[in-house]
């Protein structure tokens, strides 16, 4: 694979501006991370639609979730941490509980947070905007996935919590054909067992596959975007289909995509789950490579987990 043209901070803020012009309800907020997150754009182009609340994200919530009530289509950014626990009761009682269809973005998720280190490092937002009743959990792989999601998650009647990198990705989709929230998307057939993956883990997800493929292992890959809800009939059908399954999130598996889809699997379809993702830890400082190595992330850790699902069949 290759490395994306576009950034995807820049990706959704040109969407964002894009649909802006036809669509009066986007407004976009931030808490004093406009240069962080390529917004400048939007506020140039609708200046009296963009309000930068500074660095106090329990009033970009509470701000969000007022233009809510008055008709308009928030979009609340801030860094992963800052957009999920510092502002969690907020977003639980003023969006959720309200009804309201603030649309939060938090960036720079678990590893890719990198030289920001552990303070910034988020390997539990998921797990907490999971919990919340009604919110859709959504993590974008590139940029030509977020800017086919926008509509998608505008239309949506209700609060969406968006994961997303601010850099460029691994780009795995030239375009993408009958895109839906809470739909997986198959990436490669399989019949010995099922690679789920999310965010910056799809790419790798792709590459265990091909290695794997070279060993006479034929391994499914589904990319689940959507945490919640979750596509729980590609599951099944994964299940039924290839017997076991390998789940690879850039997150902790308390809570995140792994327990997610281990929630599926011991109610509708027993069978062995192996789940890749951070266990029990706290970020720290370095870069992607190092990272992804330190806390298990990497193709070929994802190919272990392979080998050992199919064992346990």
């Amino acid at each position: 694979m290759m490395t994306d043209l576009k950034e995807m901070r820049q990706a959704l803020a040109d969407a964002l501006v894009k649909t802006a012009e036809t669509d009066e309800r986007i407004v976009v907020l931030e808490a004093d991370l406009m240069s962080c997150h390529a917004t400048k754009g939007f506020k140039s182009a609708y200046p009296d639609r963009f309000i930068d609340v500074g660095i106090a994200e329990q009033n970009l919530i509470g701000v969000s979730a007022g233009l809510a009530t008055m008709g308009k289509i928030p979009f609340a950014y801030s860094f992963g941490p800052f957009a999920t626990r510092r502002c969690y009761d907020q977003i639980f009682i003023s969006v959720a509980y309200a009804k309201q269809p603030v649309k939060i973005v938090g960036t720079d998720p678990g590893v890719t947070a990198e030289a920001n280190g552990g303070t910034h490092m988020p390997f539990e937002d998921m797990s907490l905007m999971r919990a919340i009743p009604k919110m859709v959990c959504f993590e974008p792989t590139d940029a030509t996935m977020i800017e086919t999601a926008l509509p998608h998650i505008i239309a949506h009647n209700g609060p969406v919590y968006i994961r997303m990198p601010r850099k460029k990705q691994e780009k795995v989709y030239d375009e993408i054909k009958d895109f839906s929230l809470g739909k997986a998307i198959e990436l490669r057939d399989g019949k010995d067992v099922t690679i789920i993956a999310s965010g910056i883990m799809v790419s790798r997800a792709v590459e265990a596959s091909d290695i794997l493929k070279e060993e006479g292992i034929s391994a499914r890959v589904l990319n689940m975007h959507t945490w919640k809800p979750i596509d729980e009939d590609a599951i099944v059908k994964a299940v039924k289909e290839t017997g076991a399954l390998v789940t690879c999130e850039n997150h902790s598996t308390n809570g995140g995509l792994g327990s997610a889809v281990a929630e599926v699997v011991v109610e509708k379809c027993p069978a062995p789950v192996e789940m890749i993702g951070v266990r029990n830890s706290f970020g720290e400082v370095g870069k992607l490579p190092y990272l992804s190595e330190r806390f298990g992330l990497t193709t070929q850790d994802i190919v272990g987990a392979v080998r050992r699902a199919i064992n346990r069949k």
